[in-house]
């Protein structure tokens, strides 16, 4: 029987996506590379701890979740966290975004300077630009002021990001354009904390980054992984925690990896989708059912 991997989730690099396994191997994602494996026959869901930590209880966690922890678990994961409020004296500079996902979904956000983009490339923003660098607070002040003032929204429902990657404006000027006219109405507001120094409008584009040019539209999404079920595609193209694979006949698939984790996985040569899947009947809007 082949050894079961614990996969950690999709992180990005200066190389592109890698899929992090625990005991600290990688692999390196291409395009084109084929994307295959099962769940070991048998197996359960567990709990993947919180900062850093195994939970104590290996508790069972559902299949549908992308968090992949139990309640406790969960709860302390949340409790170290920026965004609950919880590190207002963190010592380090933050910056605030402006990030662009689809045409109408624009979101502001925070996360720390050393960070650099990654936040961003996790989230799979498909353009952004930075408005500012300050303190926590100053940061964390700035991103209300948006909110209140232009309603600009903190979250985009990840559902709502995977509909439209497959019909983004074709220039990087058009996939700009809603950013540059929100970039200029943020820092004309009054009541910027003085702390926090604005930044000018740069834009960053991410489509060839996440190969979404020329995407086609995808004909469903994996809704959970299950005991003895396989997942197998090439990599057409990715975004955030998402995979699109090209199946066999099949058309394009979404693989949430957030779904992998918490799981026993092996390799399966030439795998075929034998999971639970959500059809997209539209791109507007989806389903549920199986294929």
């Amino acid at each position: 029987m082949a050894q079961a991997w614990k996969c950690s989730g999709l992180r990005w690099s200066a190389d592109g996506p890698v899929l992090s396994w625990d005991g600290g191997q990688r692999t390196v994602l291409t395009w084109g590379k084929r994307v295959a494996f099962g769940v070991a026959e048998g197996g359960v869901r567990t709990c993947v701890g919180a900062r850093g930590h195994p939970c104590a209880a290996r508790a069972a966690v559902s299949g549908r979740s992308t968090g992949a922890r139990c309640e406790e678990c969960a709860r302390l994961d949340r409790a170290h966290s920026v965004a609950a409020d919880t590190l207002a004296d963190d010592p380090r500079p933050y910056r605030v975004y402006l990030a662009w996902f689809g045409p109408g979904m624009v979101k502001v956000g925070i996360t720390a300077h050393e960070r650099g983009s990654a936040r961003l490339l996790e989230q799979g923003a498909v353009s952004f630009s930075w408005l500012g660098t300050g303190p926590l607070m100053a940061a964390r002040r700035t991103e209300e002021l948006l909110r209140a003032a232009l309603s600009v929204p903190d979250r985009i429902p990840y559902a709502d990001k995977r509909a439209v990657r497959s019909a983004l404006p074709e220039s990087v000027a058009e996939r700009a354009a809603e950013l540059a006219e929100l970039h200029a109405r943020a820092v004309a507001l009054v009541g910027w904390p003085d702390s926090l120094e604005r930044a000018p409008y740069q834009p960053v584009d991410h489509v060839e980054v996440f190969g979404l040019a020329g995407l086609p539209d995808p004909v469903g999404e994996v809704s959970e992984l299950v005991a003895g079920g396989s997942v197998g595609g090439r990599l057409r193209a990715a975004a955030g925690p998402d995979l699109h694979l090209e199946t066999d006949g099949g058309g394009v698939v979404v693989l949430d990896t957030r779904l992998m984790t918490g799981w026993g996985l092996v390799p399966v040569e030439g795998a075929q989708n034998t999971v639970p899947m959500r059809e997209f009947k539209e791109r507007a809007g989806v389903q549920d059912g199986l294929f």
